[in-house]
């Protein structure tokens, strides 16, 4: 039976566990975390079998979701995998001991076989989305369906139309609803401890190497070919703006554009690639030798051998013949880098929301104002201050683990025990309930290209 990190390590010893994992490359190969008893839900049950899932995509979110398995064999047990690049599902397959017969190449084969387990992982490339969800519908799986839900709005609607038609469970990985501080934030808000809410600010840092590694060199730089960077990177963000003020949106408003990564702001001496012999490199803060060779950031897209004398090459190589070795300046991305949204919901409050790639550091910031008093967060503390006897309290819901606060986890655990109990009330990001913030997203990228106030009404 697979053995957790943490187990591995309190049998072993925290120095020869750490010795034995060094070799892991893929962040999410070391993603384990511990969710508090305390956490659970009063319906949850124990079950009294594993849900069986199909991975389909063993890239970095495919893990995250799989890794829970490990931890917890007595609720999810992965039995097949889907992925088209061979060291991922190798590697996929012997973590979770998956049976030749259950490995493919393409979701598309999982679906030529009769079905064998309760439910499916959609973890594919954002514009491979809608295909295998529907087939997944179709052949009677539940779904937990990596966010965004499909590149377009009708293909949103007809994923929403089958779950219903079917009767199926579809989650959407709108994993902040789970974060302990954004359930703990809305608590607040709903109690009327700051009032009415009246306002919103919410930011959301990108953080500049992040920008130039996922929406500029890598798989999302071209939103022809995935989805636009307001749904790619922020429909988390519209959904829990909503989910927060808990109410229907009524009207958006929004503006960016690609200010910075272009041809002309490229600098003196600079080259096409940066191991060609930039003279800027030593300087540039996107310096992809700096970045992937010197600092091994972000290296998990490289798939790279275990033996750690051949990683090294292996990343030069990688630089010299793949767009993550390209000049931020001269590649051919369209992704904006900055983005502002503004939007009133139906019952009055007014939420700003502005994405941007140029900061030192991630992790969302937001700001509350209410009639009785507000709240501001980092997304790790918040402070809650009253105005009406002037009190400031600072509430602590940092979690470590996950790049979500802790919300990765959580939300497989409330859908196996949703797909264990059929029973989706024991999720709040169900289809249902994550699409209107997807529709906000497309409205918002629509407002954005005609520079008019998109309404909501009737959508």
């Amino acid at each position: 039976m697979p053995i957790s990190r943490r187990k591995l390590l309190q049998t072993l010893g925290a120095a020869a566990g750490a010795t034995m994992l060094s070799g892991f490359t893929d962040a999410s190969e070391n993603y384990f975390e511990d969710i508090p008893a305390l956490d659970k839900n009063p319906r949850f049950v124990n079950p009294a079998k594993p849900v069986t899932v199909i991975t389909l995509g063993a890239g970095n979110r495919g893990n995250v979701y799989g890794n829970y398995a490990l931890s917890y064999p007595e609720e999810m047990d992965i039995v097949g995998v889907a992925e088209p690049i061979p060291i991922r599902n190798e590697r996929y397959a012997q973590k979770h001991a998956i049976p030749d017969k259950h490995r493919f190449d393409t979701w598309e084969r999982v679906f030529e076989r009769p079905k064998f387990a309760d439910a499916v992982i959609i973890s594919t490339p954002d514009n491979l989305h809608y295909g295998p969800c529907m087939a997944a519908l179709k052949a009677g799986y539940d779904v937990l369906l990596e966010k965004p839900i499909a590149p377009t709005e009708q293909e949103c609607r007809n994923i929403l139309e089958l779950a219903k038609k079917t009767g199926r469970i579809v989650a959407v990985c709108h994993v902040l609803r789970y974060a302990p501080y954004f359930v703990k934030l809305r608590e607040i808000v709903q109690s009327g401890a700051i009032g009415q809410l009246i306002s919103i600010q919410h930011l959301e840092p990108i953080e500049h190497v992040h920008m130039s590694h996922s929406y500029v060199r890598g798989n999302w730089h071209n939103k022809n070919e995935t989805t636009p960077i307001l749904l790619a990177k922020s429909c988390h963000d519209l959904d829990i703006l909503r989910w927060i003020v808990d109410a229907p949106c009524r009207q958006v408003v929004a503006m960016g554009n690609l200010k910075w990564f272009r041809a002309e702001n490229a600098p003196a001496g600079s080259t096409d690639r940066c191991t060609d012999g930039c003279a800027a490199e030593a300087t540039c803060p996107y310096s992809a030798l700096k970045i992937y060779y010197r600092n091994r950031q972000r290296v998990n897209v490289f798939d790279l051998p275990d033996e750690p004398e051949k990683q090294g090459p292996a990343i030069l190589d990688r630089l010299r013949t793949t767009n993550y070795g390209r000049c931020v300046y001269k590649m051919d991305n369209n992704q904006e880098d900055h983005y502002v949204t503004a939007i009133e919901f139906e019952n009055g409050v007014t939420a700003s929301f502005n994405m941007v790639a140029f900061t030192s550091y991630e992790g969302r910031r937001t700001r509350l104002m209410g009639s009785m008093g507000d709240i501001v967060g980092d997304m790790e503390k918040f402070t809650l201050t009253d105005f009406r006897t002037g009190k400031s309290t600072v509430y602590d819901s940092s979690v470590a683990g996950d790049m979500h606060g802790g919300g990765d986890w959580r939300l497989v655990r409330d859908w196996l025990q949703a797909v264990g109990q059929h029973d989706p009330t024991l999720l709040t990001s169900t289809i249902d309930a994550s699409i209107e913030s997807h529709l906000m997203g497309f409205k918002a990228e629509k407002s954005r290209v005609t520079n008019k106030i998109e309404q909501m009404r009737g959508s």
